[in-house]
C-alpha cells in the first residue's frame, strides 16, 4: 500500500497543530507502507519508506494582488503543482483546507480513494475573515468540497465529529474519530535547562507556560487579561509566535507591554523554538495553561502531559476528551457565545477562573505532582502514534 499526504506544513516548515500531526504520523505510518508527502516549501527528501517533495507557487504574479486574497490562490496554484508528475498512490490523505485543493483534484483527476483530517473547521473560525477577508469563502468552499467528496473523514474527536455532521452533508458511516498522538520516547521529561535559562526564566520560582500561535483561536489575550489575577510570584512563560494578522500582533504586543509595567517576570518568547526547547519548557513548568475559544484537538495538552505537567486548559471541544478534570488538570467551564465566534459571554470572568485554577494549582504542590502522573499515564494509554497509525492503516485499507 502507498500514502500519498498532501499538506501546506511539513518540517521544517511547521508552525501548527496540524504539521506535528503530519510529521509524526508520516514517520509512524511509513513503518507499515510506503509514505510520499507533497507539501508547501522546497523539502526533497527520500528514505526506505517516506518520500518528502516541497512544492510553491511558481507562476502567479501576485504583487498587486490585495494581500487577503494573496494565500488564497498561492495556495490553489500550489496545489495544482501536487498533483504533477508521476502518480501511484493506492489513497490520497490531505491536511488542512490549505492542501484540501489538491485532494479535490486528485480525486477528480485520478480517482483515488480521499480520506480527509478534520484538524479544524472553517465554519467555526469566522475571526479568519480578519487574516482573508473574501478569501474566507474560498477557504470555506475548498474545506466544504473536500469534506463532501472525501471516501473517509477522520475526525480528531468526537466533539469534531458532531461538528463536521452539523456543517457539512455527510453519511455519519464516514466519519471516524482517531486521536492525535504523540511520540512517546522524544515528549518526556528532561533535567535539560539550557534554553530556559536562556530566557531568564527563574528556576527557583514556578512559571505558568503557554505554547501555541497568536491567534483568535488560542484564546491567549485571555490568558493575558489573567496575568492580574495570578499570584505575583509566579512567573509566565508565553511562547507564542506567527500571528495571524498584524492587527491581533500588535493587540498582542500591546497588551504583554501593558502587563510587564506591572510586573517583571512575563517573558514572551516570540520565535518558534526547537522542539528540545519546547520540552525543557513543558518539562520544569509548574502549570500548562491552554485556554483555547476553540479547540477540535488541543495536541498541546498532550505534550505538556507527556512531560509530567499539570494542565489547567479551558472545556472546550476535544480538550474534554484530552484533560480529565481533577485528576490530569483543571477544566475551566467557558460560557460561550451560542454561534461561531465563540467568543466567552463573560471574558473577564473567564480570566478570572483561568487565574483561580493556576492558583490553586501552584499553591498545591501534591495535587500537582498526582496530576503529572497521572498526565503522563493517561498520554501513555491513549495517545500513542504507534497505535494511532495502525488505526489509519485499518481506514485506508477500508476504502481501497
Amino acid at each position: 500500500m502507498k500514502v500519498l499526504f498532501y499538506t501546506r506544513e511539513f518540517p521544517p516548515n511547521v508552525y501548527g497543530g496540524a504539521g506535528v500531526h503530519v510529521e509524526y504520523l508520516a514517520a509512524e505510518l511509513a513503518n507499515l507502507m510506503d509514505v510520499e508527502v507533497r507539501c508547501v516549501g522546497d523539502q526533497d527528501v527520500k528514505s526506505d519508506q517516506l518520500t518528502v517533495k516541497g512544492f510553491s507557487s511558481e507562476i502567479l504574479k501576485l504583487a498587486e494582488t490585495q494581500d487577503n486574497l494573496k494565500p488564497i490562490l498561492k495556495f490553489m496554484e500550489t496545489c495544482i503543482r501536487m498533483n504533477t508528475g508521476p502518480f501511484d498512490a493506492d489513497v490520497v490523505h490531505c491536511h488542512t483546507w490549505y492542501a484540501q485543493f489538491a485532494g479535490i483534484i486528485s480525486k477528480l483527476c485520478y480517482g483515488t480513494p480521499l480520506v480527509i483530517t478534520t484538524h479544524s473547521l472553517e465554519p467555526l473560525r469566522p475571526w479568519k475573515r480578519e487574516q482573508l477577508g473574501k478569501g474566507y469563502d474560498a477557504s470555506s468552499w475548498i474545506e466544504k468540497t473536500a469534506i463532501e467528496m472525501a471516501d473517509a473523514i477522520i475526525a480528531v474527536s468526537e466533539e469534531t465529529k458532531l461538528d463536521v455532521l452539523k456543517y457539512f452533508k455527510v453519511d455519519d458511516n464516514k466519519i471516524k474519530v482517531i486521536y492525535n498522538g504523540i511520540n512517546l520516547e522524544e515528549y518526556k521529561v528532561t533535567k535539560e535547562t539550557s534554553a530556559i535559562k536562556r530566557y531568564n526564566v527563574d528556576l527557583s520560582k514556578p512559571y505558568v507556560l503557554f505554547v501555541g500561535r497568536i491567534t483568535r483561536q488560542k484564546g491567549i489575550i485571555h490568558l493575558i487579561n489573567a496575568i492580574k489575577y495570578i499570584d505575583k510570584d509566579t512567573q509566565i512563560v508565553l511562547c507564542a509566535g506567527a500571528p495571524d494578522t498584524k492587527d491581533i500582533e500588535k493587540e498582542m504586543q500591546a497588551s504583554v507591554a501593558d502587563i510587564q509595567k506591572e510586573r517583571d517576570n512575563v517573558i514572551w518568547i516570540s520565535e518558534m523554538l526547537s522542539k528540545k526547547d519546547i520540552i525543557q519548557l513543558y518539562s520544569h513548568a509548574a502549570v500548562f495553561c491552554c485556554p483555547s475559544i476553540y479547540e477540535p484537538f488541543g495536541i498541546i495538552n498532550i505534550e505538556a502531559m507527556a512531560c509530567n505537567t499539570a494542565v489547567v486548559a479551558s472545556a472546550v471541544g476535544g480538550i474534554k476528551e484530552v484533560v480529565v478534570h481533577n485528576e490530569t488538570g483543571l477544566l475551566i467551564p467557558v460560557l460561550q457565545q451560542q454561534e461561531a465566534p465563540f467568543e466567552p459571554v463573560n471574558p473577564e470572568q473567564f480570566s478570572k477562573d483561568l487565574a483561580e485554577g493556576i492558583n490553586h494549582l501552584i499553591s498545591n504542590l501534591a495535587l500537582r505532582t498526582t496530576m503529572a502522573t497521572k498526565g503522563r499515564a493517561r498520554v501513555e494509554a491513549h495517545f500513542d502514534w504507534k497505535a494511532i497509525a495502525l488505526q489509519v492503516q485499518a481506514l485506508y485499507k477500508s476504502v481501497i
